[in-house]
Formats: structure tokens, sequence, C-alpha cells
């Protein structure tokens, strides 16, 4: 079948060198993107301070607005952040742990990092339910989450999709039940969005937390904070800085007046060259639009699922592309030490352990490609190929 979408290939400079199949943990650089930062290196050589006045004080807000189209929220309820820790921490400082209602509840197979986050809560007297996965740890079954969400529960920061096994949590069921008994919605979409259509307005969701890292191909330090309109007037967010005030360059000293908008959950200065490197990749995004993506997505990942099966490899992902999002999990003996011997070949991928191998295919991957890392996994096994990397210390990527 012909790629629907190839013709942006020639945007993405890796992709004519290597297969790239990791846009789940970072997406290929548009060749845009060189240019875009050269603008920000030129802004600030050639125009010093004055730069700020320019366009870099106003390019946060840009670069919100355009992520904003893509989640499925108005303008100006987005705000830029370092990352998801930040973003996290921006909207939890706004609750209290005090009272009765202060149980926060996710699953356990959320990522690590807002784990840590959220259980650190427990010093400000939160208490944490965390409910578990299935046995093989590839999904969540819903009513068992909302049987977990009541009265007690302030906070639900859940996962939209899995990063170990892309499956697709049920959004507008745990919304329902969360609002229903009085709780918040903190939404990570950061392994869905670019990928999977996203309506997070429509869907209720009162705030959501992810990026450009990944599918939006914005490079690292330009994560985002949705929060719903109707509910962020009422928060007072005591993570704060000079940039969520209304009149950031009075330098009041007479305490934090927020703005209106999402950018009062902002804090300090903005990551101005990240946001540079990001655009072009955002824009490129919104510009094929995410439904012809997420169409391309199924096709892709489930010829993956085909393959894999085809050779007896283990798939640890939803075979229902209904519950899926972009990426396919392969568990093979030795993962770790098969994918070294797959990035040696420059076929892109990466290993989380309790996960496997994980490919995700995005709107510049041929399914020429999806085929051949599958098929290199099952000759790299027979071929005892990868065992020239055991011992050896494991990589960060």
């Amino acid at each position: 079948m012909d790629d629907p979408l190839s013709t942006w290939r020639g945007e993405f400079p890796i992709v004519q060198s290597t297969n790239y199949l990791i846009s789940n943990s970072l997406g290929a650089m548009p060749k845009a993107a060189r240019a875009s930062v050269g603008r920000y290196v030129d802004l600030w050589d050639q125009r010093g301070v004055r730069a700020w006045a320019d366009e870099w004080w106003v390019l946060k807000d840009r670069f919100a607005d355009l992520c904003a189209g893509i989640l499925g929220v108005p303008s100006g309820s987005v705000s830029m952040h370092q990352n998801v820790a930040m973003a996290s921490e921006a909207i939890l400082s706004c609750f209290d742990f005090s009272g009765t209602r202060n149980r926060i509840v996710y699953t356990e197979l959320n990522f690590p990092s807002v784990m840590y986050l959220y259980e650190g809560q427990r010093s400000r007297g939160a208490e944490i339910v965390r409910v578990p996965g299935d046995a093989e740890g590839i999904t969540v079954d819903t009513q068992r989450l909302l049987d977990a969400i009541d009265e007690r529960t302030l906070l639900v920061p859940i996962s939209h999709a899995l990063f170990r096994s892309s499956f697709l949590q049920d959004v507008p069921a745990i919304v329902e039940k969360a609002r229903r008994v009085g709780a918040f919605v903190i939404l990570d979409v950061f392994q869905s969005v670019g990928t999977v259509p996203l309506s997070l307005r429509e869907w209720g969701v009162h705030a959501a937390v992810g990026g450009a890292l990944k599918y939006l191909c914005g490079g690292p330090g330009n994560c985002f904070l949705y929060v719903d309109p109707d509910e962020r007037t009422r928060l007072r967010p005591a993570f704060t800085g000079w940039a969520a005030h209304k009149d950031p360059f009075a330098f009041s000293i007479d305490g934090q007046d927020y703005r209106d908008d999402g950018g009062r959950f902002l804090n300090g200065t903005p990551n101005v060259p990240a946001l540079y490197a990001g655009l072009e990749g955002v824009r490129i995004i919104a510009e094929i639009g995410v439904a012809a993506i997420r169409e391309n997505s199924r096709r892709l990942t489930a010829k993956i699922i085909e393959r894999a099966q085809h050779h007896g490899l283990k798939v640890r992902s939803p075979l229902d592309a209904d519950r899926r999002s972009g990426h396919v999990s392969i568990d093979v003996p030795d993962g770790y030490e098969v994918c070294q011997a797959l990035l040696a070949e420059d076929i892109i991928a990466d290993y989380r352990p309790a996960a496997g191998i994980r490919l995700s295919p995005h709107f510049y991957t041929l399914e020429a490609e999806c085929i051949e890392a599958v098929d290199r996994i099952a000759a790299i096994l027979a071929d005892g190929e990868h065992l020239r990397f055991k011992g050896k210390a494991h990589q960060p990527g």
C-alpha cells in the first residue's frame, strides 16, 4: 500500500539516513528547525535585550496557542513549561490536602516521573491510591479505576496513553466519574498528543499536561499545561513567578496578581531557545492534521503487530487499534541488547523494562521500514547478533 503522508519525509533529514521508529520518545527534527533556532541566535546577536520586545516575550503564548488547537481547547488556555514535572507542579500547587478530601488516585502504569511528584505530596497530607494494571502490565481495568475514585478523591492524574504498552485509557468515562464525585482530573497526554486526535474541552478534562518532545516533533524543553477556563480563575498556584503576573514588568512587591488566562500558571523566565527549536514541528503537525496522522498510525502499528505475530514475537500492546496509541511494544529475551543491535544498524528504537522494544512509526515512516525493523528483531535473535552487547552499561535514550 502507498504511504499517503510520505511526501513529508523530505522535511525530516534523519529519516533519509535511518529507519527512525522512536517518535514516542523523541520526534524527528524538521529541517526548518535549524533556521528557526538561527533566528533566535540572530535576534540575540543583533538586537540584544530588545529581542524581548521584538518577539521573545510573546513567543511562549504563540507556541501555547498552536498547541491549544491540537488539544481541542480555546486559545489562551494553555501555558508553556520546561517539562511535565514542572507543568504538573504548577497545577498541583493549587490544592490543599489538609481536609478529608485528600486522596490522589492514579494507576501504577503512569509514567514514573509524575508518580514521584505525586507521592511526594504525602508530606502535605495526601493519601495515595495506586490502581494496579492487569497481570501483563499492558492495560488498566477502567471499572477498577472508576471504583477507586470517590468523594474522598481530590485529584486524578492519569496517562491517556500508557508509556510502556501504548494502551489508551477511557478518558470520557474517567472524567465523568471524577466530575460526579467532585474530583479534579489531570490528564497526561504526552504519549498521545500528535498521533491521537484530542478533544479535551469536549471531554470535560479539568487539566492536561504533555509536550512537544515526542509526536509533535518539537524537541525537549517545550511542555504545556492546559486548564479548563471554567476552573482556572479559582485556582491560585503556589508554584508561581513573575511571568504569571498581570503586569510582570511593573515588578510589584505587593504580592502575586495572577493573569486571567492560562498564563496564570507560568512561573519564571520562558525557555526561549527551546520555543524556537520546537515551533516548526508543532506547526507541521497542525498543518497535516492529527486525524490523518492517526489513520496512518493505525495502519502502520497494525503492520508491526502482524509481522511480530508472523515471527512468533510477543506483543505487549493492545491488538485493538481503538485502544492503542502510536507505538507497539515487542517483548523479547535480552530486549535491551537486541535494541542495541538495532541501533547499530541505524534502526532507531528503544527498550523499556516491563515493556520491551518500542517501535513507533509516525507520518514520515514507510510501511517497508516497519516490516524491516520487525524482521531484523527476529533475525538478530536467531543469529545471536545481540550477544556482543551483553554486560555493557545501559545507555540513556
